[in-house]
């Protein structure tokens, strides 16, 4: 209400500055009224501007309030139903200058002032002509905020204006502080509960990888970064690992518990708060660069379990809108000590599961029976080889006296078991037998007694070994041919030996200089080299399931595949020639410790489609694979010589891997006695970083040199594969393709070169 209506008479004879005033005074009682009226900051805020400019009769109004830990000053914005934030360093502009000077500015031509930004206005398509700024105190002088408005509608700015306008801020400064404090309070509260709930959530998982997403999630989310990474310490091995997505699966990421900030982190137990990664010695930025991603910011904070002792760190990266602060170190540090324990009881939980999973699955990959019973003589576990040797069911046998089972005819096995109670002793007994459903079966048993690491008896464990006949003639069978055929043949399948069109992966390979050697040994010397080496050799096919087709002089030939093909038989072929280098290399260290000359040996990979079956002659069959599948893989093998490599494979292969490998591509080659061209990869994963150091970027500086090569950029192609023999001076291939590079300079093949390679040889 209008102070005159209040004196309707005596207002009639004030003077014009008398009446001026005592609109002020109104205006100054509105804005107290309108402003304490108010529930919220947003609302604060926008009454305070509203008055404000009505007062003293202007465009456009802001109110900025200080924010003393981020040195900011910022105004909420209104869109829609929601308010916006815009922040300003407290130091810039005309707000920052009348902040840090504590004095109100009249500015009459706001482009003339070097301090006023123009660009708001560009971007709002409003023109500024004139503001007025001050500072907003409270009683005790301290400036929470600047309030500043815009184009006088009528004249310039004057001093009244700046006065009546500090006036009006000291009436509102007490309660804007207030309803800045009770805004702050509430935030801080609903921080806390979701903080609470987050940790409630995280710490009713026992699933470690669940929890570990959990985590890494939900620390994101509550300090508005871009991504988290919680690494566990993994004791055993000094390393802290994380897990993460790879495609529908969970892989690991670990590193030396000592490398890095998290490592550093870990190691020194302090926080690192870096606002600007890439000015800090400490950050390597080759993962950025791998990844494509940018690190602005980066907190890492130990995870410190109730003893005291770090289990990890947790690091999130690049806060949204800034920098990360105290607080942020504060919150990261109460959410890592809130979750520690859930976490080790996670871990070990894992640890638990993984080494049940692990007996369990040890037990059911046994060829040998297994039976455990408990101190009363109940049966608590049977594997599935026990279901098959007994010819009966577990459901038939679990949680029922052993004396139920092995009965009547077979009741000598109690008296093992007895024997073995008596003693604490295991027993053995060899090439007995047993009658299950009419069915007699042969076995070897032994009884051992179950005992705790406190030498107190839990139980028994019966192993019951099958030497049956049909057992017999499969150890006899399995010298001559592969166990994979035997096991068919036994099982009286013979339709697999019949020919069959199928798609599998051949391996070929082949000792380098063989007839030297022999030369050297002897007949006999070479017939010790070769079993010691086949049987090297033969392990690593069989340990991934290959089946070998047969030895060719001192070449190997195996097939994957075959006869039951599997989903990643390709993948398999590929460990399994990693492996024989390995494993070559490893007897190549017995062979020199005691003055015999090394081997070495080359191998090729192809996958395509083979013809397999029983081929010969009556009296003397063989079951084998012909066709191109095998052809090439051959070719593959005899070509290891021509690009010095140890292990090749064809585009067919490649392009099944399930797997990461680190590989090049070699060539783009018609083979001998092929007119489509075929691309070929070079396997290097059984190199360690002695063997063949700088190996992941000689990579990318070959793959460098080989697409320019394509393109008959010879001079900048030899300049990739020169930065690969820098890297790595041993690399052959390297130098055989600048000879090349020479070559084609020289000889120039013209426009329609393809970049395909003709194999002149076999």
């Amino acid at each position: 209400m209008a102070l005159n209506n209040y004196f309707p008479d005596s207002t009639k004879t004030l003077s014009i500055e008398e009446r001026k005033q005592l609109q002020q005074m109104e205006v100054l009682l509105n804005i107290s009224r309108e402003v304490a009226a108010q529930q919220t900051l947003d609302a604060v805020l926008t009454s305070i501007v509203e008055v404000t400019t009505q007062g003293i009769g202007t465009e456009r109004g802001s109110l900025f309030i200080h924010d003393e830990e981020t040195h900011e000053l910022y105004t909420r914005v209104a869109l829609g139903n929601n308010h916006r934030e815009i922040r300003i360093p407290d130091h810039i502009g005309v707000a920052g200058h009348v902040f840090t000077s504590g004095k109100g500015e009249i500015i009459n031509d706001a482009y003339a002032d070097p301090r006023f930004d123009q660009e708001v206005d560009k971007e709002t398509n409003f023109i500024t002509r004139n503001m007025l700024c001050v500072p907003v105190r409270t009683v005790t002088n301290q400036i929470i905020g600047i309030l500043q408005i815009l184009n006088k509608k009528e004249g310039p700015f004057t001093q009244e204006d700046l006065d009546f306008l500090e006036a009006m801020t000291s009436q509102v400064a007490i309660t804007l502080k207030s309803t800045k404090t009770m805004e702050e309070m509430k935030k801080s509260r609903e921080k806390e509960m979701i903080f609470l709930d987050i940790v409630s959530d995280i710490t009713s998982e026992l699933n470690l990888d669940a929890m570990l997403n959990k985590v890494m999630s939900e620390a994101a989310i509550m300090l508005r970064a871009d991504r988290s990474t919680l690494f566990l310490h993994d004791e055993k091995n000094n390393e802290l690992f994380s897990r993460v997505a790879m495609g529908n699966a969970i892989g690991e990421i670990r590193i030396p518990n000592n490398v890095g900030i998290a490592g550093t982190v870990f190691t020194t137990n302090q926080t690192i708060n870096i606002p600007y990664a890439y000015a800090d010695l400490r950050f390597n930025p080759a993962m950025d660069k791998q990844t494509g991603y940018f690190t602005r910011s980066i907190l890492c904070v130990p995870v410190i379990n109730k003893k005291g002792r770090t289990i990890g760190v947790t690091q999130v990266l690049n806060k949204k809108g800034g920098v990360f602060n105290k607080e942020d170190e504060i919150r990261l540090r109460a959410f890592t000590s809130q979750v520690s324990i859930s976490l080790e009881n996670a871990k070990l939980f894992e640890e638990m599961q993984n080494m049940k999973n692990y007996a369990d699955s040890m037990l059911e990959s046994m060829t040998n029976g297994v039976l455990t019973l408990d101190n009363e003589g109940i049966i608590v576990t049977c594997n599935a080889s026990i279901q098959r040797i007994l010819k009966t069911r577990s459901q038939d046998i679990l949680n029922r006296p052993i004396k139920e089972v092995f009965s009547n005819k077979n009741a000598w096995v109690l008296d093992r078991i007895h024997k073995v109670e008596q003693s604490l002793q295991s027993d053995i007994t060899m090439d007995a037998e047993l009658i299950f459903r009419e069915h007699t079966i042969s076995v070897n048993l032994t009884v051992l007694p179950l005992m705790s690491s406190d030498k107190q008896k839990l139980g028994d464990m019966l192993l019951l070994e099958d030497i049956s006949n049909e057992k017999r003639m499969k150890s006899t069978m399995s010298r001559y041919m592969d166990p994979a055929l035997a096991d068919q043949l036994l099982s009286g399948d013979e339709n697999f030996l019949g020919g069959k069109n199928m798609s599998i992966t051949m391996l070929f390979s082949d000792i380098r200089g063989f007839t030297s050697i022999t030369e050297e040994l002897g007949a006999q010397g070479t017939v010790t080299l070769l079993n010691e080496y086949f049987t090297i050799m033969v392990e690593c096919i069989q340990k991934e399931g290959g089946m070998l087709d047969k030895f060719i002089g001192d070449a190997i030939m195996a097939s994957f595949g075959l006869p039951m093909p599997h989903d990643d038989d390709e993948d398999r072929a590929v460990r399994t020639a990693i492996a024989m280098i390995r494993s070559l290399r490893e007897w190549n260290k017995e062979r020199v410790a005691h003055g015999k000359r090394p081997l070495d040996m080359g191998i090729g990979l192809n996958t395509g489609m083979v013809v397999s079956g029983n081929i010969g002659s009556p009296k003397r069959m063989d079951f084998t694979v012909i066709g191109d599948g095998v052809n090439l893989a051959a070719r593959l093998e005899s070509a290891c010589k021509q690009y010095s490599a140890r292990i090749l494979i064809s585009e067919y292969t490649y392009q099944k891997l399930r797997g990461t490998y680190r590989i090049r591509e070699v060539d783009l080659v018609v083979v001998k006695g092929k007119s489509q061209p075929v691309a070929i990869y070079e396997v290097l994963d059984y190199h360690s970083t002695e063997s063949f150091p700088n190996l992941m970027p000689v990579l990318n500086h070959f793959s460098a040199g080989i697409t320019l090569y394509r393109q008959q950029e010879w001079d900048k192609s030899i300049q990739a594969f020169r930065s690969v023999l820098e890297l790595h001076p041993e690399d052959h291939l390297a130098q055989i393709y600048v000879d090349r590079c020479n070559h084609m300079k020289n000889n120039p093949p013209g426009a329609e070169w393809d970049g395909i390679w003709i194999m002149a040889s076999k």
